[in-house]
């Protein structure tokens, strides 16, 4: 199970990405950051995960349908693609879905520490799978990077240019006369 081995990763990163979360849909840079989640209400992180995940549900719906158009294209390298992907929402939906729960269980027992670590989980797990949307797009899109193995292109010189390859240019004549000496000695 691959997910398992970003719980650490989401662990760690936690406190320094929560002041760097975006909300839901939001490409980077069209919304402000979202405040730290020490300074969000209990009721509000309760709101903002339970969003999160729905959106981190609608992006998984969104990347299976990505992954059954790559299926009906036969194209190997886009399924690889967005099956990665695909495990990748995967695991940070669980992710978010338990710490969803565990944010509940944290602010019925007031515990606020515990409240801001699974927010703060939740929040950049969202963040990854909006990422990893884009990414999706981008697998679909290298279609057209690739090119067909039986495509041929057929080069059209213009006329006005100057003869001969200039990659391959023209022996020098063959010298007839020996040069004299360049010492007094031999």
């Amino acid at each position: 199970m691959r997910f398992i081995g970003l719980l650490p990763v989401l662990l760690l990163a936690g406190l320094a990405a929560a002041q760097d979360a975006r909300p839901a849909g939001k490409a980077p840079g069209a919304a402000p950051a979202l405040p730290k989640a020490s300074e969000v209400k209990d009721e509000e992180k309760l709101e903002r995960s339970a969003t999160a995940v729905r959106d981190m549900r609608e992006v998984l719906r969104e990347v299976l349908e990505k992954l059954e158009e790559a299926r009906r294209t036969k194209d190997v390298v886009k399924l690889n693609c967005v099956n990665e992907k695909l495990t990748q929402i995967k695991g940070l939906l669980r992710i978010s879905e338990s710490s969803d729960v565990a944010l509940q269980e944290s602010v019925t027992r007031q515990d606020g520490t515990a409240a801001e670590h699974e927010y703060t989980k939740v929040m950049i797990a969202n963040q990854k799978v909006m990422q990893l949307r884009s990414e999706t797009e981008e697998c679909i899109g290298q279609l057209a990077f690739r090119t067909d193995e039986n495509l041929s292109v057929e080069v059209e010189e213009p006329r006005d240019l100057p003869g001969g390859d200039p990659t391959n240019p023209p022996r020098p004549d063959d010298i007839t006369v020996r040069p004299p000496a360049a010492s007094p000695t031999l």
